[in-house]
């Protein structure tokens, strides 16, 4: 079941943050080479700010009564012109429970999207993973920017 977060997910949500972080491979594993520590008071922070905020999505995948994915994202106008857009922060479902749950995941997000005015719908895949890749495109997302990263 697909449901809003509440407070008392913080702790499973730090640590499904921390197993997508790893997974995008921020600790220094992946292919971008953009290496950034995991904390987790600032995943905490992330989780309780999206929670709070007015117009921030929080969503739990929740199997069991245990939430075993999360989706974070923000819905703002976009800085160009009086459109609005909604932008996924993070999202993460643990192996186990991918398959229908991610696409059930992504129609609440939609959902959720739609309800703020949102013109726009936003995702984003960290490397060249084809399979996040095509499940986006099969629900017609489009590639819109790409951002290269130096560290300096």
């Amino acid at each position: 079941m697909i449901r809003p977060a509440v407070a008392s997910d913080q702790v499973r949500a730090v640590e499904l943050l921390r197993h997508s972080h790893a997974a995008a491979g921020f600790d220094g594993g992946g292919e971008t080479g953009f290496v950034v520590p995991f904390e987790a008071s600032y995943a905490a922070r992330l989780f309780t700010t999206h929670l709070g905020a007015m117009n921030g999505c929080c969503l739990v995948l929740d199997v069991d009564g245990e939430a075993e994915g999360i989706l974070l994202a923000l819905a703002y106008e976009h800085p160009f012109g009086p459109v609005w857009i909604s932008r996924e922060s993070a999202w993460w479902i643990e192996p186990a429970h991918r398959g229908r749950s991610a696409v059930a995941m992504l129609d609440a997000y939609e959902a959720w999207s739609k309800q703020k005015r949102c013109r726009f719908v936003g995702m984003a895949g960290m490397g060249a993973d084809p399979d996040v890749a095509k499940l986006y495109e099969r629900r017609g997302y489009r590639r819109a920017e790409t951002h290269f990263l130096k560290a300096v």
